[in-house]
């Protein structure tokens, strides 16, 4: 999985999971199932009457406070930047997500559940030529000191800052250009955090109700509260680029371009993508060319001059 795919993707065969929703404390059983080609990342209420579908696209994004939640007439489905993440992250198109409660679960806090049960299950290349969403303009997007960016670029490269003015939280900055490989080893393990004082706040509103030092790193003022540490020395920002990945996926295309977020999250995140398919100019779905979709061993740089524009 480590080179460019320019086929589309979906799973060999279903796999499935249950755990917690991290805000509603609910029990949700989640089941990922393989799709054809051209359908797309689709949320499947299966408790729910009719049985409704919510397409994973920016389009139907109701909230972004806490989590990402897209929403579709009466149904919504909760927190599924990580799920969103980890399937972007292995360069799969088309998932049919069933799930039976109104959140994703919140597993270990990290995409790393998620992206080991899709490799368990298996990756499976479709005839379909994968179509990609390339930008062709920058775009920028700012709330206060806060900043997200996406500008041209041949392949998805992202820098991602954050500075939440803690000792442990300060100026930390990772920079991916993406592979498979990479985001699974370097970005998928990084886990969601918070703040000890903000926790029983949140807990106190109702929220936050699944969370607990075993799917969430939490840190007082001096130090991380959970008893196996860090992961990574600067896990906490690569979790920031975990959710800006889960965020920008939610075009519904593979992107190539450069994303620079500077203390950004969901809300800005959802803003910088609303703002760039807000505008035709901003970017271009281009599909790959059956005739140049067999010769994979073109390097990603060259990639280019293996697509042409494909009507969205």
């Amino acid at each position: 999985m480590n080179g460019p795919s320019f086929f589309q993707r979906t799973l060999k065969r279903p796999t499935s999971c249950e755990g917690v929703g991290l805000h509603s404390g609910v029990r949700v059983g989640l089941r990922l199932l393989p799709a054809p080609a051209d359908h797309g990342i689709v949320f499947i209420r299966t408790d729910l009457p009719g049985k409704p579908s919510i397409p994973a696209r920016a389009d139907f994004v109701v909230s972004t406070a806490l989590a990402t939640t897209l929403g579709r007439h009466n149904a919504r489905v909760g927190t599924v930047e990580h799920l969103i993440s980890a399937l972007s992250g292995l360069g799969l198109d088309n998932v049919r997500i069933e799930l039976d409660g109104p959140e994703v679960p919140i597993m270990d806090g990290s995409a790393a559940p998620f992206t080991d049960l899709i490799i368990e299950a298996g990756i499976r290349e479709q005839d379909q030529a994968k179509s990609f969403l390339v930008i062709r303009r920058t775009v920028t997007v700012r709330d206060g000191d806060k900043v997200a960016t996406l500008a041209p670029a041949k392949k998805l490269k992202v820098d991602c800052t954050i500075d939440f003015k803690h000792p442990l939280i300060s100026d930390q900055t990772y920079s991916l250009e993406f592979q498979e490989s990479t985001y699974a080893k370097e970005i998928s393990r990084a886990r969601t955090f918070g703040f000890a004082k903000d926790v029983e706040k949140l807990q106190a509103n109702g929220l936050a109700r699944g969370g607990s030092l075993k799917n969430a790193i939490v840190v007082d003022e001096f130090s991380v509260l959970n008893p196996e540490g860090l992961r990574f020395p600067d896990e906490f920002v690569r979790h920031k680029l975990l959710d800006a990945l889960g965020d920008v996926a939610l075009m519904g295309r593979p992107v190539l371009g450069h994303l620079t977020v500077y203390k950004s999250g969901h809300a800005l995140n959802h803003k910088l993508v609303m703002k760039v398919l807000s505008d035709p100019l901003n970017y271009e779905v281009v599909r790959a060319r059956a005739r140049d979709v067999e010769q994979l061993d073109l390097v990603f740089n060259d990639l280019a001059a293996v697509l042409a524009p494909h009507a969205a």
